[in-house]
């Protein structure tokens, strides 16, 4: 499923496994930020405020790196 003007953040190295890579963050167009983290095998979410000196330490995740989990609780969350 393609979502026009979603993006996806990590402020962590992208290697090891889920549970290593700390959070992701999600924002769509110039909507608010949210922060997903993973915890016995369960991804949550909460909306998160980002200011930009934070959001400039993000690194852009290709969609082809997101967790397969991560990208199902993603797509529900942004469903209309």
């Amino acid at each position: 499923m393609m979502m026009f003007g979603l993006r996806i953040y990590m402020n962590a190295p992208a290697h090891g496994s889920a549970e290593d890579l700390g959070a992701f963050y999600s924002r769509r167009d110039t909507g608010p930020f949210y922060r997903w983290k993973i915890d016995k095998n369960v991804w949550s979410v909460a909306r998160v405020t980002a200011p930009d000196s934070l959001a400039s330490e993000f690194s852009a995740v290709s969609w082809k790196l997101v967790p397969t989990a991560l990208q199902k609780s993603i797509i529900e969350h942004y469903q209309d």
